[in-house]
């Protein structure tokens, strides 16, 4: 096997386990790291270690709708790190970071114009709890403690986000920091009532209602916010039922609860719309983004805030830091830099649009397999869906492991929890790719059996 730097053996060092690598089944890459390890990337397509060229599925980790290797994002890099590579953001500012703030506020619903940047959905998850929680106490309602977050909600891997997480395989080994005083709405997915449904379900609007259960068992006075994704991404593509975010939004105005929208993965176009919130029409109090905003080449995050939290907050003396709250690398000019590109190419290409045009053809490939042996369920909804497979005899998990190997033989690079395969194809992917991904995702689902 060739080098990749000098006498560097990347094999060796993946089979010693050196790189303790994220969310990884580790003893299995390590087994056979030669076609798990990727090379290089361009356009749709990554190379693997074996020389084999694999259709990108789920955008790296629904991160880069653009594609790899765009030339005017590497131009923007170099020219950035020449001007001005570092900048401190504690008291002091620059052009990039205000300008990028500006730029998302306006492509944010209306009256939501203040940015707060970090670099990670887990990192803006945890800043959003803490505006949540700050903004509570300077309106004299200290008392407001509670997060109600979501089964099976993804909310990364903070202590804050894995606490309103509900996803358990994400929170068993670290229950002992976990924070006080969360609850979860019961999840909306019910294949009985809305398997193989295309976009949002009819049935389970009345799920919202498990909000004012809460409300009832904790009192309204208690509760700071609601945190939901408008999509529920990594647990496999969870479409809300038509009227469950309207109905939540009804639900926290009633009783002064503060709604935040996790929009990590359906930011910057995912649903053809710059955030999910335009979507469906349903305005949060705060949006949180990562990933697409830099098309995953920066690490970057953030937070959008109404006028109203943020005014609240400008308050006591002008020389006092009124949120004691950030991170060394907010705002970065190197992601400021990227994330200007990368809005320039998705305004320039009509990219939200063609995420929307590509949304139909995405849907007919995918409930193209309905009725494959073995396929429990496909769901869709903007430019992304899901295929959830039946467990195999021998354990939940083992038929999704099978077909990932076997995706990567026959050129996909799939995305794939326990039994279920999500896409978030790029959107620069054509309407071939997009077919002949469901396809060869046909064959794999076969061969695996």
């Amino acid at each position: 096997m060739p080098n990749v730097t000098g006498n560097f053996d990347p094999v060796a060092t993946a089979e010693k386990g050196t790189y303790w690598q994220p969310f990884t089944a580790s003893r299995v890459l390590q087994a056979n790291p030669v076609p798990r390890t990727l090379v290089s990337a361009k356009g749709a397509y990554y190379q693997t270690l074996d020389g084999n060229k694999v259709f990108d599925t789920l955008s790296g980790l629904w991160c880069t709708p653009l594609g790899h290797g765009h030339p005017l994002i590497a131009e923007a890099v170099k020219a950035q790190v020449e001007k001005l590579d570092f900048a401190p953001c504690f008291q002091l500012t620059h052009e990039g970071a205000l300008s990028l703030a500006q730029r998302i506020a306006d492509m944010a619903p209306d009256g939501m114009n203040h940015v707060f940047f970090a670099n990670s959905g887990s990192e803006a998850v945890d800043t959003a709890l803490k505006v949540a929680l700050g903004y509570h106490r300077l309106k004299g309602a200290g008392n407001r403690f509670r997060m109600i977050g979501r089964e099976r909600g993804y909310h990364g891997v903070g202590f804050g986000g894995m606490s309103v997480g509900g996803i358990l395989s994400n929170r068993k080994m670290f229950a002992a920091g976990m924070m006080p005083g969360v609850d979860h709405l019961r999840h909306t997915y019910e294949p009985k009532h809305m398997a193989f449904t295309r976009g949002q379900p009819t049935w389970g609007t009345h799920r919202a209602e498990d909000l004012v259960r809460l409300v009832t068992l904790h009192d309204a006075s208690t509760i700071a916010a609601v945190i939901v994704e408008p999509i529920q991404g990594s647990t496999g593509v969870i479409v809300p039922p038509l009227g469950y975010l309207e109905r939540l939004r009804e639900i926290c105005t009633q009783h002064g609860i503060l709604l935040i929208f996790d929009e990590v993965i359906t930011g910057f176009g995912r649903m053809g719309a710059p955030f999910a919130a335009q979507r469906f029409g349903v305005k949060p109090d705060i949006i949180t983004f990562a990933k697409a905003v830099t098309n995953g080449v920066v690490p970057m995050g953030g937070v959008i805030v109404t006028d109203e939290i943020y005014k609240t907050f400008m308050t006591g003396p002008q020389s006092a830091i009124e949120f004691c709250h950030g991170y060394t690398y907010s705002g970065h000019p190197l992601a400021a830099a990227v994330g200007h590109v990368v809005l320039d190419v998705m305004e320039s290409e009509g990219l939200f649009e063609r995420a929307r045009a590509l949304e139909p053809v995405l849907e007919d490939a995918a409930h193209s397999l309905k009725g494959l042996k073995n396929i429990a369920d496909i769901r869709n909804i903007g430019l992304t869906a899901a295929v959830e497979l039946e467990p195999a005899e021998a354990g939940a998990g083992v038929r999704g492991t099978a077909v990932f190997e076997e995706g990567l033989r026959q050129g996909l690079l799939l995305r794939v929890t326990g039994d279920i395969i999500s896409f978030g194809p790029p959107f620069i992917s054509t309407e071939q790719e997009l077919k002949d991904m469901m396809l060869t995702l046909r064959n794999v689902i076969e061969a695996v059996g």
